[in-house]
């Protein structure tokens, strides 16, 4: 009970908090620090890429080949400079005659000018006014404009075919997650939010293709850059090399401090993504009875309360990841200045050519580029570990167990159902069924009735095998179905629930769906036994309607009846039907009475707290109380014995039974 001296936010805040609890018993701390496993979950997401090893060898090849050309010309480009430079001094006028570069430095180091003596020096193929070199420079220019035309027809190259990698890994995955739910037990669909398990399989696969797109293709190249520009720096100058390399530590403390922040971010976003999508199917899927009951304001504040966590969450994710860009690249501009100024300084004194110091600036800025961009893909690369942790948590979840290797098959049987001292129970300390045993033989109809939560949509559960015995067993014509695998032991049983599922294709399309072969005659026949054929020659396009999201252009009584037409089509020898006429009006539920009966002759049938014309009917009922059959008769016997049935029926069929035999 709420607290009346709460005020109404902290009573939404509570309420929240109860439900972050109850996410958090479901998948696990709802905002975690971190990836549990960052590490190998990371290895995991490149383990999706073990399959296509061959294209990766390829595109390593084909990477470095595209960095090595990159890288040397910047180089050859620097001799170019080189060639220019030594042009324009050859024109000053103070040669004096001098007609070798030994002569000049000589000439100059006499006349008291030693430091443009020590550049002429290194400068190399200098002839004194001899002027730039046109012809060298041109051949120069041209390699250096084939170099960077090879490197980017093999950058392209590599990116081409990682992305074909990329895109088959995703298909691979979504094609292991959907393989997954299928695998996966009905419990697990009881206790997850339908809006977190969509989120998983779009928005976190999403997330995970973008993030595979963008940093693989550039970590790679940039680390290849970055070894490439290292050789090359340490080939020009060891000293200016050093200076660079300060920029590795710094980046590095920018990094492990900032990165397992934005790590921790990402984690908690992604949760709240799925939380919010969670609660928008939960509006949008009981979008009119919010409206009925008039809970827009509430699910509104819900929503905004959600909505403004995610903000909060996203904001400080993309902030965080934000800061390691800038913040690499100001320490790479520094690296930048110190280099620029030291080798200033170099070229002043002749101990390295301007062409040189032009080629190390550009290392320089090749070298704090792709450091920076592997700061910033190293935010992109925790997002996507963060969704891929959440991915694999759900590829990780208990399977249903598999069928028997060996499994029989079906035995052909009159469809005699047996359960002998059967247990279960959704939870080990709260037991439901204990020790229920009954038979059921062919032609039969059993009711099932009982309070709420007395275990009667449960027993036709596990007749199905959508969930697996505590104890006992259960026979259909003298076979365990625990043998069988599920298919079979499905196969033979047609089920109509309350809850009408159809999909968007036509009316005859979800009519088939019970027997995909059945013929066009068959489905007729079927709709017709089930009056369906009564209300579609008023739809537009008849049998070939197509129904929209939710079957939304029919009613529910409807709906209704198109299910039982298709259980009607799938000539079940086994027949549920769990408060099947429960949507449509009285006098439907007469003629389909009449459906019904011609449906159930010859089969075993199942009736879950039905109307009264059916409980009547039936065959045998079955009362249940707390998981055991408490009494067991025809309607007549168990109102003579006046015990649980007869106190259930006068306090819940009395006042509509009158009305019924009126």
């Amino acid at each position: 009970m709420s607290d009346p001296t709460l005020t109404d936010d902290e009573k939404l805040e509570a309420e929240l908090g109860e439900q972050a609890r109850i996410a958090s018993d479901t998948w696990g701390s709802v905002a975690p620090g971190k990836a549990d496993n960052f590490k190998q979950s990371f290895g995991r997401l490149l383990g999706l890429l073990g399959p296509y090893k061959l294209a990766l060898v390829v595109v390593t090849l084909m990477g470095t080949a595209g960095v090595a050309l990159t890288v040397v010309a910047p180089k050859i480009l620097g001799k170019a400079t080189d060639v220019v430079f030594a042009g324009f001094v050859s024109r000053l006028p103070v040669w004096h005659g001098a007609t070798s570069q030994a002569q000049a430095v000589a000439g100059l180091r006499a006349a008291g000018q030693g430091q443009l003596a020590d550049v002429v020096a290194a400068l190399d193929h200098f002839v004194p006014g001899a002027g730039v070199d046109f012809n060298r420079l041109g051949r120069l220019l041209l390699v250096v404009l084939a170099l960077y035309v090879a490197g980017a027809l093999l950058t392209w190259g590599q990116g081409f075919i990682i992305n074909i990698v990329m895109v088959k890994a995703m298909w691979r995955l979504r094609e292991q997650v959907e393989a997954k739910i299928n695998r996966l037990p009905l419990a697990y669909f009881d206790r997850v939010q339908r809006g977190e398990l969509i989120s998983r399989v779009t928005n976190d696969i999403d997330n995970i293709t973008q993030t595979m797109q963008q940093s693989l293709s550039g970590a790679l190249t940039a680390v290849l850059t970055v070894l490439g520009v290292l050789v090359m720096m340490f080939s020009i100058s060891w000293k200016l090399a050093l200076v660079a390399l300060v920029s590795l530590p710094l980046m590095g403390v920018i990094f492990g401090i900032i990165g397992p922040k934005s790590q921790q971010a990402f984690g908690i976003q992604w949760r709240k993504v799925g939380r919010l999508n969670a609660r928008v199917e939960e509006s949008f899927s009981g979008h009119a009875l919010v409206k009925v009951f008039g809970r827009r304001r509430d699910f509104h504040a819900r929503f905004r309360a959600d909505n403004q966590e995610l903000y909060q969450a996203s904001f400080r994710a993309q902030f965080l990841s934000g800061i390691i860009w800038p913040g690499m690249s100001f320490v790479g501009n520094l690296t930048y200045v110190g280099i620029a100024v030291l080798g200033g300084l170099m070229v002043a004194n002749g101990t390295m050519r301007l062409g040189s110091i032009q080629a190390f600036i550009q290392y320089a800025q090749m070298f704090s580029q792709p450091l920076s961009q592997l700061g910033g893909m190293a935010a992109v690369v925790q997002s996507g570990t963060a969704s891929a942790e959440r991915v694999f948590q759900l590829l990780d979840e208990v399977e249903q167990s598999s069928d028997p290797a060996d499994a029989p098959a079906p035995a052909q049987g009159d469809g005699t159902i047996e359960f002998e001292h059967v247990a279960f129970s959704y939870s080990p300390d709260k037991p439901l069924i204990t020790d229920l045993s009954f038979t059921v033989r062919p032609g039969e109809t059993v009711a099932i009735v009982g309070p709420t939560g007395a275990g009667k949509t449960t027993l036709v559960n596990l007749l199905m095998r959508f969930y697996e015995l505590d104890g006992g067993r259960i026979l259909v014509d003298g076979q365990d179905i625990a043998t069988l695998s599920r298919h079979d032991a499905r196969a033979r049983t047609g089920m109509v629930l309350q809850d009408t599922w159809l999909f968007a294709g036509t009316i005859r399309e979800n009519i088939r769906y019970g027997r995909q072969s059945a013929t066009d005659e068959e489905v007729l026949a079927a709709a017709r036994a089930t009056y369906v054929d009564r209300f579609v020659h008023s739809l537009p396009h008849g049998y070939d309607t197509v129904l929209e999201e939710d079957a939304a252009n029919l009613s529910a009584g409807e709906r209704q009846l198109v299910t039982i037409a298709r259980a009607f089509v799938a000539q079940p020898s086994v027949l549920i039907l769990d408060e099947a006429t429960s949507s449509v009006d009285t006098r439907t539920e007469r003629l389909l009475q009449h459906a019904m009966a011609t449906l159930r002759r010859g089969r075993t049938s199942f009736v879950i707290a039905h109307r009264l014309s059916t409980i009547r009917d039936a065959h045998l009922i079955l009362v249940m109380e707390h998981g055991a059959i408490v009494e067991q008769g025809t309607h007549a016997e168990l109102i003579e014995a006046r015990g649980a049935y007869y106190r259930l029926y006068q306090s819940q069929f009395a006042g509509a039974l009158v009305g019924d035999e009126a």
